[in-house]
């Protein structure tokens, strides 16, 4: 696989499987919440080898340092090696004490059924605010 020098910063997300895919990396990019080297970017930005990327998703602040750069999807096992996580181990375990024992069933009121296509769109972008 030929490496390199500049790959589009949503693709790479894509391809290295932090993100399912590249319309939300794309979308992530645009809404901030992706940085490279701590500079705001778009989703047309480059990255390159050796550089640092911060990724807020889901309520977590991942910080990975590149090492390869990929254009194409590829599977986990492969993946995982194009990248160094520096996120703190704190970080990924900051959910796992306040999860247990602690969440409340989520109730709709009787008699208006299951959320539509919006409604639950609605609901996600609200819990990830949250974070």
């Amino acid at each position: 696989m030929p490496t390199e020098s500049k790959v589009r910063v949503d693709k790479w997300l894509w391809s290295v499987r932090i993100f399912k895919s590249r319309t939300q990396a794309t979308d992530a990019c645009k809404s901030g919440k992706v940085k490279i080297n701590d500079g705001n970017i778009k989703a047309s930005s480059t990255v390159e080898i050796g550089d640092h990327v911060s990724v807020r998703k889901n309520g977590f602040h991942l910080q990975l340092n590149v090492l390869e750069l990929i254009k194409k999807r590829v599977g986990a096992p492969i993946a995982i090696t194009c990248y160094e996580t520096l996120t703190p181990e704190e970080e990924m375990n900051k959910f796992q004490n306040w999860y247990i024992g602690k969440g409340k069933i989520e109730n709709r009121e009787k008699g208006i059924g299951r959320p539509t296509k919006k409604d639950r769109r609605r609901i996600d972008e609200f819990k990830d605010d949250q974070f």
